[in-house]
């Protein structure tokens, strides 16, 4: 494929031309059918007894003869209230009408016709004006074709000097640092994420002090890619980067090399880097790099898309450009395991900044640093919060900072209160309360039962994370209930007896309504249960290796591990077999266990359920003195 020229492009000719053409054609039309009509509809036509009598009564003011086509055009009232009419010349009238119009001298007569229109005019409103009108129509509708298509068309009546260019977003040093979105943004508004920190100041500081390194003969890093689950602020610490070194900041997405013309996206990293080298010192991020950096194959004519050229062009200016006039690469990708291998080899990607999920004390300190900016209670206490978002990314935590202040304001409160934190919890997890849900008395009671049975398996388990709320007011998720658990830490490892007695807590609600309703009567409340343990199940056995006959082999691939982790099964149809087998047997033993517990403490379970059914919410503390008592 040969490549676009990034020059400036001259005007198409051709489709120019026939819209040219088109134009031309209509005022032909216009004049030849639209303009003698409406001229015609000025002049009524009459007969010529018609004409002789209006000039008997003395109506007829001016009389002109039209020898071209032998008419008579004649008008009546005032100068206020004209009228034009037209009719035949009778060959027989002689001299009879001539000297009647003598004999009357209100009456004026000539051989021109005096509605004939002034030439010069006529040629300009029925051509001039038209093609005007057509060419300016002509040009708006270019320009909001070219507005369309990205304002990057090549020649037309748009900016051909935009062709090829990055459009990427440069903040540049001011007196307040860089400022993005009028905020500045540095090191301090990054919370949770210590080990990216400590990563990336090492590029701060060769920004800063450049000789320092090189001085030893240390290298600065061509390119730093930050990996991690969405949510969790890749995009915020590449801005810290540039914030807290003060040198300009280039952004851009890796979807805006994709364009529908070819070389487009080639050119366009061109550019870019030839204005990252123009302002040197400096840091180019490029979001979403798995955009236009996956692994090239042979899937299309040679392997030669656009897309791969565009990697192409982008392998060849990092293997180009010299690191030691301060031009750093930051990408950002959640899809690591699609990005080619050429362009995560050492000399390109040199450094791999992990940025996963916050733990325990990156939760509370991130909760903190965005609410900075909301009205707090002083008395919030942040460990509860945290404790209650495990496997929340730093994105979800503002959000329930966020969802917290604007329940303050629907309740009428200036402030922050640690009520409105913990509802603004349980609405990002379930959804918000269904105030207006109408549910039967019998369904209500089915509810507490599950729900009660949730619990008390999961409170007579040891090895299990202790009952905070239990619930059966409806949510806008479709949940009816729930029961929820926090530990008192984080946990990075399950043992296999955590792992089953995980199983049997989901296992609790349906065995409660077997146990209580009858088989016969159980509902399809436990579909959520039921896909939670069978999944939880099948992990043990396939990832986990926690089987005797399956010991440690792997059976199950996972892709996208930041982005759902959807696995697919590495074994023969033989072997998925026995994996069901080995499945449904391990959540019918934890069906199992759940009843038999339910079944020792059955009195526990109709004392906490009526309970439950009484409050509709029901605490840790009030659930445990309950049980306990």
């Amino acid at each position: 494929m040969q490549e676009v020229n990034q020059g400036p492009k001259s005007p198409p000719k051709k489709p120019l031309f026939f819209y040219y053409i088109i134009a031309l054609i209509a005022v032909f039309l216009l004049n030849a059918l639209l303009f003698p009509t409406l001229m015609q509809e000025q002049v009524a036509q009459v007969s010529y007894d018609q004409f002789l009598s209006m000039v008997d009564a003395g109506e007829v003011t001016e009389v002109a003869l039209d020898e071209t086509n032998q008419q008579l055009v004649f008008v009546t009232g005032t100068e206020q209230d004209r009228r034009f009419y037209k009719t035949g010349i009778w060959p027989d009238d002689g001299q009879r009408l001539l000297q009647q119009l003598r004999d009357n001298p209100d009456i004026t007569f000539e051989a021109e016709i005096p509605t004939q229109a002034n030439p010069l005019l006529s040629f300009i409103l029925t051509w001039i004006l038209p093609i005007f009108i057509f060419l300016i129509l002509g040009e708006l509708l270019s320009k909001w074709m070219l507005k369309r298509m990205g304002g990057n068309l090549p020649g037309g009546f748009g900016n051909a000097m935009t062709f090829g260019k990055a459009n990427a977003k440069i903040y540049v040093q001011s007196t307040h640092g860089i400022r993005f979105d009028d905020v500045g943004v540095t090191f301090s508004d990054v919370a949770g994420q210590d080990e990216a920190k400590e990563s990336l100041t090492e590029v701060v500081d060769f920004l800063h002090s450049p000789q320092k390194y090189a001085e030893v003969g240390a290298k600065l890093p061509k390119g730093v890619l930050l990996v991690g689950p969405p949510g969790t602020g890749k995009t915020l610490l590449a801005k810290a980067v540039a914030g807290e070194a003060r040198v300009p900041f280039f952004s851009i997405s890796g979807s805006e090399f994709v364009e529908m013309f070819v070389g487009m996206g080639a050119a366009k990293v061109r550019d870019l880097f030839k204005q990252a080298g123009e302002k040197a010192p400096c840091i180019v991020f490029i979001d979403e790099i798995d955009a236009i950096g996956k692994k090239r194959d042979s899937a299309g004519i040679g392997g030669n898309d656009e897309r791969e050229q565009t990697l192409n062009q982008l392998l060849a200016e990092m293997d180009g450009f010299d690191s030691s006039k301060g031009v750093v690469l930051l990408a950002a990708t959640n899809r690591p395991e699609t990005l080619d291998p050429a362009l995560l080899r050492p000399g390109r990607f040199d450094r791999r900044v992990p940025v996963e999920l916050p733990d325990l004390q990156g939760r509370i300190a991130i909760l903190k640093v965005h609410a900075k900016h909301v009205r707090i209670d002083a008395d919030v206490d942040w460990n509860i919060i945290a404790r209650a978002t495990a496997g929340a990314s730093g994105a979800e935590l503002a959000n329930i900072i966020n969802e917290g202040a604007l329940r303050a304001v629907r309740q009428g409160r200036k402030t922050v209160r640690q009520e409105d934190l913990e509802e603004s919890v349980e609405t990002v997890i379930a959804g918000a309360q269904r105030k207006n849900a109408v549910i039967s008395p019998k369904e209500k009671e089915i509810v507490a039962y599950h729900e009660t049975g949730h619990a008390l398996v999961a409170a007579l388990q040891s090895h299990s994370a202790p009952v905070t709320k239990i619930t059966i007011v409806p949510r806008t998720s479709g949940a009816l209930g729930y029961t929820m658990q926090v530990d008192e830490g984080d946990h990075s490892l399950m043992s296999k007896a955590e792992v089953e007695n995980k199983i049997a807590t989901l296992t609790g609600g349906r065995a409660a309504e077997e146990l209580i309703f009858g088989a016969e009567n159980i509902t399809t409340g436990a579909s959520n249960d039921i896909e939670q343990a069978t999944k939880l199940s099948r992990a043990m056995i396939t990832r986990y290796g926690m089987t005797d006959e399956f010991d440690m082999v792997a059976l199950e691939t996972v892709q996208n591990q930041y982005l759902g982790g959807d696995s697919s099964l590495t074994c023969s149809a033989e072997t998925a077999a026995k994996i069901d087998q080995q499945v449904v047997s391990t959540v019918k033993a934890a069906h199992q266990k759940a009843l038999d517990i339910l079944r020792a403490n059955e009195s526990k379970l109709h004392q906490l359920s009526k309970y439950l059914l009484e409050k509709e919410t029901i605490t840790g503390e009030e659930f445990m003195h309950i049980l306990n008592g």
